[in-house]
């Protein structure tokens, strides 16, 4: 019943019971709303009395402790303030504002804030819409009364109830509805449970089945309508086409015709082509058959050339087999006397070093000689001694005199073989005469 829902008491604030009432309002007008629309079956359009309603609910919350905006003509209370504050919050929402400033029927603030729930309604965006608004309480502050139903809890409770819409599609009409001169009453009647809500349920059965077949004959006159008007544009395209094809058939034949000439006169000169093309390789075969004979002349020739080319090439690889036989033979022979020589000149230098100490030595023995010498001049006494003395050095000197001999004889030996060896060496290998030249100078020297 709606007297358990209004709430009547002396001891409340009155403020606060309007809001309560209001809050009780919402909620029978959504609750009805959504189980009508969805017994209902089909999509609501602006005649369903049920939503009229709710419009009309919402309409009394969202006015509930508005302020007066005073001007110099008349004071201006109009829920359309804070609606359009919804475009600075939510950007999604600047579309649902510019359709309702675009409308043209629209002239007072009133009718742009009915129009804009009703596109949000349609949108399916009122809760979203709405509840960014209430949380900016800052900004509502400047449109609403501190005990204003959008201030308060209640508010929060009806954008919450909203939520449920979401299931209800709706399609109207807000282009061509008087929505500045409607004044928002609430029916109470509606949600008052009576005798003749019972006796008009067939009724109402009967008003959806005849409303719903009015929506059908309306949408089948729409989709012939767009029929019709596509078949109209096809028919306009069709014929512009058409006469582009027979312009463009015009002009195929007359390209199809010069076409046809062309062709007889490449035929014609395809025919003058082909006859001296056929002469000309006759001339052209008469001169290969003579060249063909002097090839296979020629060819003889060049065969027998070929053979003794081949015979001189096999006799000149084995005189070259030969020679580099022989070279091996003197280069290994040029190894062994490269050693032989190696091994003659230590020797030499050893004999060298030995020649060298000897001298040293027989300095050693002319120093003392003179040094005997001088002490037999200065001690006439010691002339015995010093003179057997003397007798052993110059005994001695002429040993190593004979030594020496000796070894300058041995060394003119080994010059001589050297030389002998060298002198073998220019003979065996001309090809190497700069070095074994080269070498024999060493050797002399």
């Amino acid at each position: 019943m709606l007297d358990s829902f209004l709430v009547f008491s002396a001891t409340k604030d009155p403020t606060a019971v309007e809001r309560a009432n209001l809050l009780n309002m919402a909620k029978l007008s959504i609750k009805g709303l959504i189980e009508s629309a969805l017994s209902f079956g089909r999509t609501l359009d602006s005649d369903y009395p049920p939503l009229q309603q709710f419009f009309v609910v919402m309409e009394h919350c969202l006015k509930h402790g508005l302020k007066v905006r005073k001007s110099f003509l008349s004071h201006n209370k109009t829920i359309w303030g804070p609606l359009e504050l919804v475009e600075k919050l939510y950007p999604e929402a600047e579309e649902i504002g510019a359709s309702v400033r675009d409308l043209p029927g629209l002239k007072t603030p009133l009718g742009r804030a009915r129009a804009w729930l009703r596109l949000a309604l349609m949108q399916k965006k009122m809760a979203d819409y709405l509840r960014c608004l209430i949380i900016q309480r800052d900004l509502l502050s400047e449109f609403y009364e501190y005990h204003a139903l959008m201030m308060e809890e209640e508010g929060a409770v009806i954008v919450g109830l909203l939520v449920g819409l979401n299931v209800i599609d709706a399609n109207l009409c807000v282009k061509g509805e008087d929505l500045d001169s409607q004044v928002g009453v609430i029916d109470f009647s509606m949600y008052l449970k009576n005798e003749e809500d019972i006796g008009n349920k067939e009724r109402n059965v009967q008003i959806a089945a005849i409303l719903d077949q009015k929506n059908y004959v309306e949408e089948l006159n729409r989709q012939l309508n767009s029929t019709v008007s596509s078949l109209h544009s096809r028919v306009d395209s069709l014929e512009k086409s058409n006469t582009k094809l027979i312009e463009e058939l015009a002009i195929a034949k007359n390209n199809i015709i010069k076409l046809q000439e062309e062709n007889h006169q490449l035929r014609s000169e395809n025919k003058l082509i082909l006859m001296k093309t056929q002469q000309h390789l006759e001339v052209t075969k008469v001169d290969v058959e003579t060249e063909l004979q002097t090839y296979k002349h020629s060819r003889q020739g060049l065969d027998e050339m070929y053979n003794e080319a081949r015979r001189q090439l096999r006799d000149e690889s084995q005189l070259r087999q030969d020679v580099e036989n022989e070279l091996a033979v003197q280069v290994s022979m040029k190894h062994e006397i490269e050693l032989a020589m190696k091994l003659l000149e230590k020797d030499i230098h050893e004999k060298q070093d030995t020649l060298i100490g000897l001298r040293q030595q027989l300095e050693e023995v002319k120093a003392i000689n003179i040094e005997m010498y001088q002490k037999l001049q200065g001690s006439e006494d010691g002339l015995k001694e010093k003179n057997e003395i003397i007798a052993r050095l110059e005994e001695k000197t002429n040993k190593i005199t004979a030594a020496m001999r000796q070894l300058e004889q041995s060394d003119n030996d080994l010059l001589t073989q050297t030389r002998t060896i060298a002198m073998s060496l220019v003979k065996c290998a001309s090809s190497d005469t700069q070095d074994q030249y080269k070498l024999v100078k060493d050797i002399s020297f």
